[in-house]
């Protein structure tokens, strides 16, 4: 199965920022631009590897795993202590989009 990347076209993404209630300057453009077909390029991968090797004609791969949650307690100082920047009790990760 091959598919097709989709690059995102600048009236694709001024559409998208104005149905998302976002305002862009001119110069944001181009980077979001690579962002989001880079993006994009990421899921198709993913896409492609996850159909290599099924057989489209058969629908056994959808599968329904009813089993019950089961609570852990975790000690939460063993999963802090691997965080490579923290505030206070929190755990810092980086900002996606430039500029926030």
């Amino acid at each position: 199965m091959i598919i097709f990347m989709k690059i995102i076209t600048k009236d694709e993404l001024i559409k998208i920022a104005q149905l998302s209630g976002l305002h862009l300057d001119e110069q944001e453009i181009p980077g979001l631009i690579k962002h989001i077909t880079d993006v994009l390029a990421y899921a198709s991968r993913v896409q492609e590897a996850v159909c290599l090797g099924r057989d489209e004609s058969r629908n056994d791969f959808v599968v329904n795993v009813v089993r019950p949650d089961i609570v852990k307690c975790t000690d939460s100082a063993i999963i802090m202590a691997q965080v490579p920047q923290k505030a206070q009790n929190f755990i810092v990760v980086p900002h996606i989009l430039e500029g926030q």
